[in-house]
């Protein structure tokens, strides 16, 4: 459905600029041109939401109906930059959006919202549509170099537009970045727009991955790839001290862990990891028993199956394949009759159920993160405009900023309230 127009080495004078067509960048588009702008939206991949496509597993998981305060919770990268914007364009806003441009939409555990038809691409031909109708000139292949910029009548830096990589320059009273993190390159997310606002004066926060596997020394956890746990809680431990937890899913894989819970703590694993500091996981396999009562299940278990050998014993406890893992932490051969464990081994063996522990060695590629933490420096950007701090007319929208939330629908909320506000504003400011 993409109008893909070639970039001809001649000047444009559209109202506003805008890099990037995914989330924040439509959006951005679209509220300008309602707003009455003429409009360019660059993007430099053939076509445009190629990484919405991907995200929700394919099904976009386009907001979360949690109440404000909830959605700021669950961004942690800078969450409470948002007040405003959330405020302005809030996640009734998107659904109604969608539903106005006919993608009706439903509501998932959680809280997450999808498109009724479960398919990405219907969430993105209806914002590519919209682009057409209000006349936006959508020119895809188009990679931008830099941005043109300029000192005003006081001496203010001023952007004036940007400049592509065949020489072309398009003009305009007001540029918006939203050209995403460098999460997903294939996709065009390759952080070209850090680079442009570091040239503009801006301080870039390290980009680093953020909801992303982490990596185990640990040879037996890449043993127990493809298994999912369910209902567990994971702490993740720096230099010994309590990081962060989290309660639900998680995966094994052949690098180490992945699931819900594991990428919500990458985020901040990432940065630890970044410090210096020494990461482990534990595991509490069994978060609703205390230990005193998770003692006196295994004593139940025990007494079930005195006869067997212990790694039989405890195949009404724990996944088969997780039995010897358990029992080779709590130093107990899996051989060993159960009548023969002793009070004390059994204390142990308890503890280990309730901290299963290993060594987190590091993250999985920026490239495979599904967001980037880091980013534009949020203090140099206007929270209710999103327009920048240092250079008149200049806009930043989406993952390109340093914000990031958490798996749910909160990164889309916060990229199409973002996009919304710097589209506005880029008209009402002009």
């Amino acid at each position: 459905m993409d109008s893909i127009d070639s970039a001809d080495n001649v000047e444009n004078t559209d109202t506003v600029v805008v890099v990037g067509a995914g989330p924040a960048g439509m959006m951005a588009a679209i509220k300008a041109a309602e707003n009455g702008a003429a409009v360019t939206l660059l993007e430099k991949m053939p076509r445009a939401g190629k990484k919405m496509l991907i995200t929700g597993k394919g099904r976009c998981n386009i907001t979360n109906v949690a109440e404000k305060q909830e959605l700021i919770k669950n961004i942690p990268g800078n969450g409470k930059f948002l007040h405003s914007c959330l405020k302005s364009y809030d996640n009734e806003d998107v659904q109604l959006f969608f539903q106005g441009l006919g993608v009706p939409v439903k509501v998932e555990r959680g809280g997450r919202v999808f498109p009724v038809s479960d398919r990405a691409a219907d969430v993105v031909d209806a914002m590519v549509l919209r682009l057409h109708e209000l006349g936006i000139r959508l020119v895809t292949d188009a990679r931008v170099a830099g941005l043109l910029l300029e000192a005003g009548a006081k001496g203010e830096a001023c952007v004036k537009g940007v400049r592509t990589a065949d020489g072309s320059q398009y003009h305009g009273r007001a540029v918006i970045v939203a050209t995403g993190g460098a999460s997903y390159p294939g996709t065009g997310s390759t952080g070209d727009g850090y680079r442009w606002a570091a040239e503009a004066g801006h301080h870039v926060v390290k980009p680093l991955p953020a909801l992303v596997p982490l990596e185990a020394e640990d040879d037996w956890v890449k043993e127990l790839q493809g298994l999912a746990l369910r209902n567990v809680r994971a702490t993740l431990l720096a230099d010994g001290k309590k990081a962060g937890e989290m309660f639900g899913e998680m995966l094994f894989t052949h690098f180490g862990v992945s699931g819900p819970i594991i990428l919500s703590l990458s985020r901040q694993a990432a940065q630890l990891l970044e410090a210096g500091s020494f990461l482990e996981l534990e595991i509490d396999l069994k978060p609703a028993l205390s230990l005193e009562q998770l003692d006196a299940r295994l004593l139940r278990d025990f007494e079930k199956y005195q006869r067997k050998e212990i790694k039989n014993g405890m195949k009404d406890l724990l996944p088969g394949r997780l039995i010897e893992p358990v029992l080779d932490a709590a130093y107990l051969e899996p051989e060993r009759m159960v009548n023969t464990v002793t009070r004390e081994e059994r204390h142990r063996l308890a503890q280990v159920l309730k901290g299963l522990s290993m060594v987190i060695s590091g993250t999985r590629p920026i490239a495979e993160a599904i967001v980037t933490a880091g980013g534009v420096d949020v203090k140099e950007i206007n929270p209710k405009t999103m327009e920048s701090k240092l250079v008149k007319g200049l806009y930043f929208a989406g993952e390109v900023a340093d914000v990031d939330g958490y798996t749910g629908g909160f990164n889309l909320q916060a990229a199409f309230s973002m996009g919304a506000a710097a589209g506005c504003w880029s008209v009402w400011n002009s």
